[in-house]
């Protein structure tokens, strides 16, 4: 591919993910790698979402009632996510990438059925002792195969009746989590060089000017319409990446 239509794709792929962060509050990830995966290898869309997501995660880690305390409650899960990760990560780096474009669109079309369909289950708190770790194994290793760290951690929070705020907390420090562990993950199989990171740096220029307009445009829209539409695209999207992962 040349240089010209790879920074184009890359450049779009990061624009559309941060229009929709910032208008909904999620979706960097599943919408960057996903359109990025669609003619980039799943593991150089990984390895480049990995500075914007990492810094748009943080900070909506720190804005929240109580860090530590998420932390401390969710400690096993996100100790979880960070051995999922080790082992997801092989699949991403393997030989065959296929199999890792099968499992984002996997991951995509989960993610967007959910969504649609309002899924929304309860799990009470004396439950969270074996639920807690089983989410983060799983999430961790979907983070390390896929670069999206939104499934089944973001169902699975929604189910505790956590507020608003500490939800978007929780959430944050979920994927901060998982996207550092994947990060590690890809610098220890060598696929998350200087260069890279220097990618991953840059991405952060289309990213922001995405999250800025997003946010500007999120009072004339409906959260519910652009939601379903949102949801509608992962669901197309994931759809895709399956469809094509049997037929070739």
């Amino acid at each position: 591919m040349e240089f010209s239509n790879y920074s184009l794709i890359v450049g779009v792929a990061f624009l559309v993910a941060g229009f929709v962060k910032g208008v909904t509050g999620m979706g960097l990830p599943p919408i960057a790698i996903g359109l990025m995966a669609v003619v980039v290898p799943p593991v150089q869309a990984a390895a480049l979402i990995v500075v914007p997501s990492m810094v748009s995660n943080v900070w909506q880690m720190l804005v929240g009632p109580s860090m530590f305390g998420a932390t401390r409650r969710f400690g096993t899960l996100l100790l979880m996510v960070c051995i999922g990760a080790a082992f997801g990560v092989g699949v991403l780096t393997g030989e065959s990438p296929a199999y890792a474009t099968l499992a984002l669109g996997l991951v995509l079309f989960v993610y967007a059925l959910l969504g649609l369909f309002k899924f929304n289950m309860l799990v009470s708190p004396r439950n969270e002792r074996w639920a807690s770790p089983l989410v983060g194994g799983l999430t961790g290793f979907l983070a390390g195969a896929t670069g999206v760290s939104s499934v089944p951690s973001a169902p699975y929070m929604n189910s505790l009746g956590l507020d608003k705020d500490a939800l978007l907390q929780a959430l944050g420090l979920v994927f901060t989590v998982g996207t550092f562990a994947m990060a590690v993950g890809l610098y220890l199989k060598g696929r998350f060089e200087l260069t890279a990171a220097w990618e991953s740096t840059l991405c952060l220029i289309p990213t922001m000017l995405g999250v800025v307009t997003g946010q500007k445009c999120r009072a004339m829209l409906s959260a519910d319409t652009f939601k379903t539409v949102f949801f509608a695209g992962l669901f197309a999207l994931g759809l895709y990446m399956i469809v094509r992962f049997v037929w070739l």
